[in-house]
């Protein structure tokens, strides 16, 4: 483990049973606290997207905001939000998706991506890989390409790797951690 990793994972906690009995979520907040922390993560973010040749980044609702945004000013490249559906004014592609229990649908201004663009998601976690999914169909509806997905963290025993193969059509997917 790199020393940007261990960096990272110290600053992420454990809440045992949180949102519900027997899950444990992973807390980012620290992480985002600590400066030194959040500007590590910041840069092996931009060095990803600089690697891939993205010229746009997408940050999925809501914590992939919180970590693309930093990235796309740091890279000099435009920061596109994919957002939950109803929370775009004007004209907007979605997609739906499948939960476990259910489905949800998310939306990307249609004017936001073209044809030019290479673009990079990047979220906080990689759990099941259903958002991821449905956003990397988004961008390909917007007639842009897939430069890749960069994640903080993949939680490996979901098996998201798994469900976005296809999806990613040989674009990377990059975990700075897994778990």
């Amino acid at each position: 483990m790199t020393s940007t990793q261990e960096l990272l994972l110290s600053r992420i906690r454990d809440v045992r049973d949180y949102p519900k009995p027997g899950v444990v979520f992973k807390d980012i907040t620290p992480l985002l606290a600590d400066p030194e922390a959040f500007t590590a993560l910041t840069d092996a973010l931009v060095e990803l997207c600089v690697e891939h040749g993205a010229t746009k980044i997408v940050g999925l609702e809501a914590r992939g905001f919180i970590l693309a945004a930093p990235v796309s000013v740091r890279a000099g490249i435009g920061f596109i939000p994919v957002r939950k559906a109803g929370k775009l004014p004007g004209a907007t592609l979605s997609q739906a998706y499948d939960l476990e229990y259910g489905s949800a649908e998310i939306e990307v201004h249609a004017e936001d991506l073209s044809a030019g663009d290479r673009v990079m998601v990047i979220d906080d976690v990689l759990a099941t890989g259903g958002t991821a999914e449905a956003s990397l169909k988004l961008i390909r509806r917007a007639g842009a390409q897939v430069a890749g997905v960069a994640v903080l963290m993949e939680l490996s025993f979901l098996d998201g790797r798994a469900r976005l193969e296809q999806a990613l059509q040989g674009a990377p997917l990059e975990a700075l951690i897994t778990i």
